[in-house]
């Protein structure tokens, strides 16, 4: 069972290894990024936050993915609910991600010297590809199966095509390049280091997730398509 559920996972293991020896080097290195509070706590706590909140959301994932793809363990516990209540779970893990990075970023505000302006103008254009990867998830792709439905009823989603359509049109990974691109606006309108840091933890470690679990479920799922 632990064979299935972790296969390839010492690779993601590795890799957030490397990414949290270059955050900690880095740290040490600039001790003034994590300077600031937030209702009286620190931003190196805001920050410990935001890095443990992908961690969470992405562990929570592989396992409810896997133990119900390969042994059907969600639905045998809870039946019809099951997906139901999984959702509930990845919802409030995901809206965690920018919850949690845009209180960094109000701890930590001001650490970055840009002009307002250019802030301003950065944040728009990562907004407009972000906004029609949503815009596309929610008309072509549809909410269900970006939650991971074809983990939990595969043989109604095997014979199924990809997506090709708004944003998929033009790149097969449009959640991973541009819906992640959101994360990187609450630090760059508010200026701040940490939450950019955040951020790019974020958009790397999702990478680790979709090669080393999705890639090889959607093999599984849809027979090598």
């Amino acid at each position: 069972m632990f064979k299935k559920i972790f296969k390839y996972q010492h690779w993601t293991i590795l890799i957030l290894i490397a990414l949290l020896c270059f955050i900690y080097f880095y740290l040490e290195n600039d001790t003034a990024l994590l300077k600031g509070y937030l209702w009286g706590i620190r931003t190196l706590h805001w920050f410990v936050l935001a890095i443990l909140s992908p961690i969470i959301h992405q562990f929570y994932v592989l396992v409810c993915w896997r133990s119900e793809l390969h042994f059907n363990s969600i639905s045998k516990l809870l039946g019809e609910r099951g997906f139901k209540l999984y959702k509930i779970g990845f919802a409030t893990l995901i809206l965690s991600r920018p919850i949690t990075i845009i209180l960094l970023a109000f701890s930590n505000t001001m650490t970055l010297n840009i002009n307002p302006y250019f802030s301003y103008a950065l944040s728009i254009v990562l907004l407009i590809p972000s906004s029609y990867l949503f815009y596309s998830v929610i008309r072509y792709f549809g909410m269900n199966r970006a939650f991971g439905a074809d983990h939990f009823y595969p043989e109604k989603f095997k014979n199924a095509s990809f997506i090709k359509q708004g944003i998929f049109k033009y790149t097969e990974n449009g959640m991973y390049i541009y819906g992640f691109l959101i994360l990187w606006i609450p630090g760059i309108l508010l200026q701040s280091r940490a939450a950019l840091l955040a951020a790019l933890f974020n958009h790397i470690f999702i990478w680790a997730h979709h090669y080393f679990t999705e890639v090889p479920d959607i093999k599984i799922i849809y027979k090598g398509k």
